[in-house]
C-alpha cells in the first residue's frame, strides 16, 4: 500500500470541514425563530384614537326639486323680409345687422321712378274714363226723358243706357288699376313687419331685387327661447307653465317658463325638445345672450323631502362618494353612497345610508376604513395642513 501524499491529505481535510460547515448551517436554518415580543409602547400607540371627530345623523329637509338639462338659445320667431316688387334696383339700405327696428320702419328703398310714371299714366286714364262716364250718364238721362215721346227709338235709348253702364265699369277698372299702382309704389319701400332685431342682411346697394329674395331677417320682438333637450323619461315631469332658470355660455342668467313640450321624441337620440320663453333675470349682469349659444338650465318642479348631510361628511375617493359610518368600538366603516343636489353647505344622499345611521360629520376626510376615533360633542376644527389619506 502506497503512503498518502501530504497534498492529498490536506484536500481531504478541507473537504471534511466544508461538509461539516454545510451541515451546521442547515441545522440552524431548520431551527424555528421565536417572534419578537412587541414593545409595550408600540401596542399602546396602535390602540390610540386616530382623531377626535363629531358625529351626527342625516337630516330630512324640504328641498326644491329640480330637473337639469342642456340646450341652445334660439330666436322665438324669425321673420324673413323681402321685396314684393321685382325688377327694381336697391338705391338705399337703412338697416344693419343688430339694429333694433319698429313695426313699419323703412329698412331699404327701391328705385320707384318707373312706378311713379305708371301711376301718373293710370291717374290720367282714370280721369279720361270719368269724363266719358259723365258724358254717357248725361246721354242716358236725356234718353230716359225722351222715352215714350217717339223722338228716340227704343234701340237708341238702349244704346245710351248701355254706354252709361260701360263707362261706369271703365271708371271702376281705372280706379282698381290706380290702387294697384299705388300699392306697388308703396312696396318700393321695404318696411319692418314687426318690432325686433335685425339678425341677418343680404340687401346690397345697387342690386336688382328678384321676386321672393330675402333682404333681411328679423328676430320678432327680440325675444329668445331655450330649446332644452330632455330624455323621454323626464318628459312627463314637465308641462306648459313650468318655471326654469337658464345660464348661457356667456354667463347671462335668464328666467322663463315652458311654452310648449315637443309632441315627438327623436328616434336617434331618444330626446325631446322643450321650448322655454325667456326674459333676463332681475338684477342680473347685462351679459350677452344670443341665439345659437349653448345654455344650461334647471326646471323648478316644486319641493320634496330630501335626506341631507353636511358636505364635510362626504369623502370623494377614486371617483366615488363615501361617508364614515360609526360601528362598534368607536371605529368607522367607509360606506359608499349616491349623492344628489347641493344646497348651501349640505348635500343630498340618494341611497346607501339609513336615516338613523351615525356618521362622522367633521374630520371624515382624514380617516380610513376601520380607524379608531374619539367622539366629541363639540365639533373640532379640522387640521389646516392635513390631507386626505
Amino acid at each position: 500500500m502506497k503512503p498518502i501524499a501530504p497534498f492529498t491529505r490536506i484536500s481531504l481535510a478541507l473537504t471534511a470541514l466544508l461538509s461539516l460547515a454545510a451541515f451546521v448551517a442547515q441545522a440552524q436554518n431548520a431551527t424555528p425563530t421565536a417572534a419578537p415580543t412587541p414593545a409595550p409602547a408600540a401596542s399602546a400607540a396602535k390602540a390610540r384614537p386616530a382623531l377626535t371627530v363629531a358625529v351626527d345623523t342625516p337630516q330630512s329637509r324640504q328641498w326644491p326639486r329640480r330637473l337639469s338639462a342642456n340646450g341652445s338659445l334660439a330666436a322665438w320667431q324669425e321673420a324673413s323680409i323681402g321685396a314684393e316688387t321685382a325688377g327694381l334696383r336697391l338705391i338705399e339700405v337703412r338697416a344693419q345687422v343688430g339694429d333694433r327696428v319698429t313695426r313699419g320702419q323703412i329698412l331699404a328703398e327701391l328705385n320707384a321712378d318707373t312706378l311713379r310714371a305708371e301711376l301718373a299714366q293710370t291717374r290720367a286714364s282714370l280721369a279720361e274714363a270719368q269724363a266719358m262716364a259723365a258724358e254717357a250718364q248725361a246721354n242716358a238721362v236725356r234718353a230716359r226723358e225722351l222715352r215714350g215721346t217717339g223722338a228716340l227709338s227704343e234701340a237708341q235709348i238702349a244704346q245710351y243706357l248701355t254706354a252709361e253702364q260701360t263707362s261706369q265699369a271703365r271708371v271702376q277698372a281705372a280706379q282698381a288699376l290706380l290702387e294697384v299702382q299705388q300699392t306697388r309704389l308703396a312696396q318700393a319701400q321695404v318696411r319692418a313687419p314687426d318690432d325686433g332685431i335685425i339678425s341677418a342682411r343680404s340687401a346690397t346697394l345697387g342690386a336688382v331685387v328678384n321676386p321672393g329674395a330675402e333682404l333681411f331677417r328679423l328676430i320678432r320682438k327680440g325675444r329668445l327661447e331655450w330649446r332644452a333637450e330632455v330624455t323621454a323619461a323626464e318628459l312627463g315631469r314637465l308641462a306648459p307653465g313650468t318655471a326654469a332658470t337658464v345660464t348661457a355660455a356667456s354667463g347671462a342668467v335668464l328666467v322663463g317658463r315652458v311654452r310648449q313640450v315637443a309632441p315627438t321624441v327623436d328616434a336617434q337620440t331618444r330626446q325631446a325638445l322643450v321650448y322655454v320663453d325667456l326674459n333676463r333675470a332681475p338684477g342680473s349682469a347685462p351679459l350677452p345672450a344670443l341665439p345659437g349659444m349653448f345654455a344650461r338650465g334647471e326646471f323648478l318642479l316644486g319641493e320634496g323631502a330630501a335626506l341631507t348631510l353636511p358636505q364635510a361628511a362626504v369623502v370623494v375617493r377614486d371617483g366615488f362618494s363615501y361617508v364614515l359610518r360609526m360601528i362598534e368600538g368607536n371605529r368607522v366603516a367607509m360606506t359608499k353612497v349616491r349623492t344628489g343636489r347641493i344646497e348651501g353647505d349640505r348635500v343630498e344622499i340618494h341611497s346607501g345610508l339609513a336615516a338613523d345611521t351615525r356618521v362622522v360629520v367633521v374630520g371624515a376626510g382624514f380617516l380610513n376604513d376601520g380607524d379608531l376615533v374619539r367622539i366629541s360633542t363639540v365639533a373640532p376644527a379640522a387640521p389646516a395642513s392635513a390631507a386626505n389619506r
